[in-house]
């Protein structure tokens, strides 16, 4: 077995996303969130000139990949069935490394500010590079198990809302703005409709199909190529919603007081 190689963080990224299903699965379908990478002061000196660059590559650490050993195929999200790791974006891999290319806003000192990025919050940085054109776009290549002619291999499902859902979630932007369940209901489920783990779509007791979005629920029906999504529900067990101390309850007893 080789000898292992010791990396170390040059600084912490700072983003919107806090858990690892708020961060959207590729820097490209961030709809322009703003973050920023904020350098060891060490590394000051080695921001200079980055500035005239209109894209980053981000190299990073998956931190909150479990230890142990990664798996050697993996069920990715525009898959039904399993994929060499080495042929997909998974952060399981035998080194949890990630990289996105991320368009750089400005520099500030240490901070370097960014958009379009899909870090969760405190995600290790290991290293930055320029995106450079002509060495780093290849738009005719290959891409495998993924390859369609139109490009993104998004299959082409159609979400709709109930007149309650539609209701539903238009009191939870009003109640909750710093979570959009709505489209992240879209976003999931565009994908199509089967159980998958990583767009937490599960069938319940009734054999009904649910897809979780954060602590809310979604119960979903299927007719043809459309989605139907009938009632958003939260994902609190009663208990919970009676006793609880978590801060986010509070908004799941007004909905259920509104909503039943």
């Amino acid at each position: 077995m080789s000898e292992p190689y010791l990396v170390r963080p040059i600084g912490f990224a700072r983003s919107p996303f806090r858990e690892k299903v708020e961060a959207p699965r590729q820097a490209v379908a961030s709809d322009g969130a703003l973050g920023r990478i904020e350098l060891l002061p060490e590394h000051e000196h080695a921001l200079e000139d980055l500035a005239g660059f209109e894209r980053l590559w981000v190299i990073f650490w998956f931190h909150q990949v479990p230890p142990g050993p990664s798996p050697s195929k993996v069920l990715p999200p525009r898959s039904d069935q399993k994929r060499g790791v080495f042929a997909t974006r998974s952060p399981h891999r035998p080194n949890p490394i990630g990289l996105s290319a991320v368009r750089l806003e400005r520099v500030e000192g240490c901070v370097v500010h960014i958009r379009d990025l899909d870090l969760i919050d405190g995600t290790p940085v290991l290293d930055l590079k320029p995106y450079i054109p002509y060495a780093d776009a290849f738009p005719e290549a290959n891409a495998g198990w993924l390859d369609r002619p139109q490009g993104d291999p998004r299959p082409s499902w159609d979400v709709a809302f109930s007149e309650l859902a539609a209701t539903q979630l238009a009191w939870l932007a009003e109640q909750a703005p710093g979570l959009d369940v709505r489209a992240r209901i879209v976003e999931a489920l565009a994908l199509g409709p089967q159980p998958h783990p990583y767009r937490r779509i599960k069938k319940n007791d009734a054999g009904e199909l649910v897809l979780a979005v954060k602590e809310w629920r979604a119960r979903f029906a299927l007719q043809a190529r459309t989605m139907t999504v009938e009632h958003v529900f939260s994902g609190f067990r009663p208990r919970e919603l009676a006793r609880g101390t978590d801060p986010r309850l509070a908004v799941h007893r007004a909905f259920v007081a509104r909503f039943g």
